[in-house]
């Protein structure tokens, strides 16, 4: 029982700073979540382009970013770069490791969206005369982000989970707090506890919403639709 009233004790001293933490691990989930979302949709653009060499340019871009460790990746900026003359907050460093890694991924889901599309809407689209910039706003973007809804709501709960190596690199997010109260009385049971119900309570948040808007957005005949007619066949069979 002294355990646990000395944990509370730390828990309620030290609380502020561990709200402050969970603040800045919000701000940078959700700054990197609309920065990765944004500049997915660049990287996905760049896909469609009918220069070879930026085609091929973009798809290196994803392979490399996805092959490579987001924490390799964040070390190699923190501390590599001041080597070379290039000093950068842990703030900018993780906005900017974390964008690229995420642009890659949500690029990645984009274009798997897009091989799904029925290509005769886009030729009749060019046949109307509309711009490939008008087919790719109006018609191909809107449809590839309805298809791609559970894969992007996916990467935003791992920007979630991800925020927790931020503190490799100095940047104190929730987690590096957590791991401030588990060195002052050694509770590290009850306070890893208290962080992961932390992130599972956040994560819950966003699967909820994510249910949410994939059922605003589902595209009528997609693979809800055939699901609930399969599971009317299996009955009457």
């Amino acid at each position: 029982m002294g355990d646990w009233s000395g944990f509370y004790t730390d828990l309620v001293e030290q609380l502020p700073l561990i709200v402050n933490g969970l603040e800045n691990t919000l701000l940078l989930a959700t700054s990197i979540s609309i920065t990765g979302f944004i500049f997915g949709i660049l990287v996905f653009y760049a896909t469609l382009s009918k220069s070879r060499i930026l085609r091929l340019i973009t798809r290196g871009y994803i392979s490399f970013f996805i092959g490579m460790p987001l924490i390799v990746l964040l070390f190699l900026m923190y501390y590599g770069l001041p080597t070379v003359g290039v000093r950068w907050s842990p703030l900018t460093v993780a906005l900017i490791g974390f964008t690229l890694n995420i642009g890659a991924y949500n690029a990645a889901y984009l274009k798997t969206a897009y091989n799904g599309l029925d290509p005769s809407e886009l030729d009749a689209a060019q046949a109307q005369g509309f711009s490939r910039f008008q087919i790719f706003r109006l018609i191909i973007l809107p449809q590839v982000l309805r298809l791609s809804v559970p894969a992007m709501t996916n990467q935003v709960i791992r920007n979630i989970k991800d925020t927790s190596v931020a503190f490799l690199i100095q940047y104190t997010e929730f987690f590096a707090r957590i791991q401030e109260l588990a060195s002052t009385n050694f509770q590290f049971f009850k306070a890893y506890t208290l962080a992961g119900l932390v992130y599972l309570a956040i994560v819950s948040i966003v699967v909820v919403f994510s249910m949410w808007l994939e059922k605003r957005l589902i595209i009528p005949g997609t693979h809800r639709a055939t699901d609930k007619v399969s599971v009317r066949k299996e009955r009457n069979a």
